[in-house]
């Protein structure tokens, strides 16, 4: 009985469960029920024991499951037309979310569910009720989410590719006795960023400020191979906090031949004092500069992200001391996490 559902990967598995938990829908729930019980080895005969259905029931919802996927648990009709949320009709409304209303032809820039059905009736000509189009994004596991801003690459996209690719191909075909680091900077502010945190009902946290602000800088490396984070402090964010760190590396990777620096246009890694520091570093270090307005290739990025998320965002610090303890904890746990495990309990 088992072998008549396919078998589906634990994640998915998960996801399920979830969608199950949130249904209110008695039969869909039902349906649901069926597909875990097979998929625990239970038999017709037992199930419908279990959940006081036909046995013909629990073979049919395993035929439409192993034919449509999960689609199949919502849309139970089996003679009333055509399906309706089907992989084809799943397939363009995913399309669509991703795109903007402006690119087909409304005026409103967000989306909302009546406005989805009306676009998905022109593209598929399916009409479908809007608490439908609610199960449909939720099969589809699109989210309600905040666009981030961004600044459109100035440079010329074929200009763009070039360079991106030929970065990527220096770190790919690194040799050995070079290396190269993605470089950064970030702001450690002692004024909390607020961000979303779980709440009791009725009750909206408070997150004390100190009302003056104060402001620490990191700059940081992030090695390609061990992803081992180097970095150094300052109080201002100016070319010479830049050339601690290039000063660093050249410490820290002191046997290495060059030592690549992967980084962005800010102002002070191109300023004259770093063009000095360079000549007296007699080309072991070099520059390479991404295209203006590209974070996302910069890996050294999602450090950062993660270091707001674990300590900076609705911190509780009174002090810049203590926030600086907080981040210098975080980033050498960080560290240690990121050594194979045969190094992790000597660098603890």
């Amino acid at each position: 009985m088992y072998s008549i559902v396919p078998k589906v990967s634990w994640s998915v598995k998960q996801k399920m469960r979830k969608r199950f938990r949130k249904c209110r829908i008695a039969a869909v729930r039902v349906r649901y029920l069926i597909i875990f019980n097979l998929w625990n080895g239970r038999g017709a005969r037992l199930i419908e024991t279990i959940l006081d259905v036909h046995n013909t029931t629990v073979y049919r919802v395993a035929k439409r499951f192993r034919e449509l996927g999960e689609v199949s648990l919502w849309d139970g009709r089996e003679d009333n037309g055509t399906e309706k949320l089907s992989e084809t009709y799943l397939g363009v409304l995913d399309e669509v979310v991703r795109s903007s209303p402006l690119d087909h032809g409304w005026r409103r820039p967000t989306w909302t569910r009546e406005l989805l059905v009306k676009t998905m009736v022109r593209k598929t000509g399916v009409r479908i009720h809007v608490g439908t189009m609610s199960r449909a994004l939720g099969l589809i596991q699109a989210r309600r989410g905040k666009p981030r801003p961004r600044v459109e690459c100035p440079w010329h996209p074929a200009a763009k590719t070039r360079r991106l690719n030929k970065i990527a191909h220096l770190v790919a075909s690194l040799p050995r006795h070079e290396v190269a680091v993605y470089e950064d900077e970030v702001d450690i502010h002692l004024n909390p960023k607020i961000g979303l945190d779980w709440m009791g009902l009725g009750q909206q946290k408070d997150v004390m400020t100190p009302g003056q602000n104060e402001k620490r800088y990191l700059a940081g490396a992030l090695d390609v191979r061990t992803r081992q984070l180097h970095w150094v402090e300052a109080e201002k964010k100016d070319a010479w906090l830049f050339m601690d760190l290039l000063k660093r590396l050249t410490v820290v990777y002191a046997r290495a031949r060059v030592i690549h620096v992967i980084l962005d246009n800010f102002k002070i890694h191109s300023s004259n004092v770093i063009g000095v520091a360079l000549a007296h570093f007699a080309r072991r270090v070099r520059l390479h500069f991404l295209p203006p307005y590209c974070p996302d290739y910069n890996r050294i990025e999602r450090v950062w992200q993660d270091l707001h998320a674990n300590v900076t965002r609705n911190h509780q610090c009174p002090e810049m001391a203590e926030l600086m303890r907080e981040v210098r904890y975080y980033l050498r746990k960080r560290n240690r996490r990121a050594l194979p495990v045969g190094l992790q309990n000597s660098a603890a």
